[in-house]
């Protein structure tokens, strides 16, 4: 008798009838649907004329309608085809067992290892931070690049932009970075780039030892416009929670411009208009929102951030190498025609700033940096003049001991992508170039 009283009362949890909508219109990746009134971030999933569902979020509405983009392609749609709330609450956990993973923007694995657990359920939203919560930057993260070590030096906590142009080495010299890092954890964005590129960076750029201690989220640019965008929020998502365990982490995307045209491609289907260059204004608003998920909270941790910025046609005043400049605590320019001379890396140092060098650094370094780029620029300049035969050597002395560094300083700044120097060799070599001033 209990037995049936309990069967009884259990059928008042199972609904008469189900709510769903219908497809009215698809526009590229955007879906129109009737009848299906859900909140903005809601999954919703779409019956396919074989009887399968493409899951689908909610981006936007207007009226009754209600738009939708998919998180992979759209394939088997007719019109009228019924549209459900979805009946998947996907909750992500977190915990060390992601180290050496790689996952897609929705933290599905996909490197054929099984599936990725935690013990801790990682939030849906970005962490949002207090200003005043945010621990100073006090210490210095090692990169293993002379040039950025020793000029440009980075602190545990900045977010840092790698300004360039397509094909002057980005990828490269964020591999070499990821192997050389000081930092505890590495969390790798590969965000809209070719899908040949995240193989290669998982074998040859980050290698077996980088990723052991690394997690890498990819989503190539055969991706959806919404899937590069939740594995963009995923990366920082990931890193703020190893942050708040107090751990040191490194966050490196790549890229933050190919985040601006996921945004961008959603913003124009739901008929945004478009602003500068193309790209509307939530383009503008979401790049600070990303980038402030970054940087050091109370905890012990630090969360170091490097984002690599497209200039399209080497222009550094692109809107978006413009907007990413002035959130970012620094700016690490690539030079095409420094790298035309085959010299790597291309950084263009007289371009470049590091805004948390003076808060890492001592008083001695700064003073060797600064004379450094002094004398580099000067010999920059003089540098046509030399080939002409326009420049009489004794017409000015510190011209003249410009050109007498020029060899030594072209030397520190070059370095091979299997050549690792730490922050500490950085600085002697630094200071034996410039002893050479005396």
């Amino acid at each position: 008798m209990k037995g049936l009283e309990h069967a009884l009362s259990s059928l008042g949890a199972i609904p008469l009838s189900q709510d769903f909508g219908k497809l009215c219109r698809v526009t590229g990746l955007l879906m129109e649907v009737s009848g299906c009134p859900l909140a903005i971030g809601e999954r919703c999933e779409v019956e396919t004329v074989d009887k399968k569902r493409i899951i689908a979020e909610v981006v936007g509405f207007n009226r009754e309608l209600t738009y939708l983009m998919p998180l992979h392609s759209l394939t088997g749609l007719r019109s009228g085809a019924r549209v459900l709330p979805s009946t998947q609450h996907p909750r992500l956990t977190i915990g060390l067992e992601w180290l050496g993973r790689v996952v897609n923007g929705v933290g599905e694995p996909i490197d054929e290892k099984g599936t990725v657990t935690g013990s801790v359920t990682l939030p849906r939203q970005l962490p949002p931070i207090s200003a005043l919560q945010r621990r100073p930057i006090s210490a210095p993260l090692d990169v293993g690049i002379r040039a950025i070590n020793g000029l440009l030096t980075l602190g545990r906590g900045q977010r840092v932009g790698l300004m360039a142009g397509s094909g002057v080495g980005k990828s490269v010299l964020l591999g070499m970075m990821a192997r050389a890092t000081d930092a505890q954890i590495v969390v790798v964005g590969l965000i809209g780039e070719r899908g040949r590129e995240v193989n290669e960076f998982l074998l040859h750029t980050l290698g077996e030892e980088g990723l052991k201690k690394a997690v890498v989220v990819a989503a190539p640019a055969d991706e959806s416009p919404l899937m590069r965008l939740k594995a963009t929020e995923l990366c920082h998502a990931i890193a703020a929670f190893f942050r708040d365990q107090g751990y040191h982490v490194l966050l490196m995307i790549d890229s933050l411009t190919r985040y601006a045209m996921a945004q961008r491609e959603i913003a124009l289907s739901l008929g945004e208009a478009p602003a500068t260059k193309g790209y509307p204004a939530s383009v503008f608003s979401l790049i600070p929102r990303l980038v402030e998920a970054a940087g050091n909270s109370s905890s012990e941790g630090s969360l170091t951030a490097i984002y690599t910025v497209l200039a399209e046609g080497d222009d550094q005043q692109d809107p978006i190498v413009d907007a990413a400049r002035a959130v970012l605590d620094g700016h690490i320019v690539l030079s095409r025609s420094i790298a035309e001379m085959g010299h790597f890396p291309a950084i263009d140092i007289g371009q470049s700033v590091s805004r948390c060098m003076g808060l890492v650094t001592t008083a001695e370094h700064r003073h060797l940096a600064r004379a450094f780029k002094q004398h580099y620029s000067r010999y920059q300049e003089i540098k046509p003049m030399i080939a002409l035969g326009g420049y009489i050597s004794g017409a000015d002395p510190e011209v003249d001991q410009a050109i007498h560094l020029a060899p030594a300083m072209n030397q520190f700044l070059q370095q091979e992508d299997q050549q690792l120097s730490p922050l500490g060799q950085s600085l002697q070599e630094l200071s034996s170039i410039m002893q050479g001033e005396q």
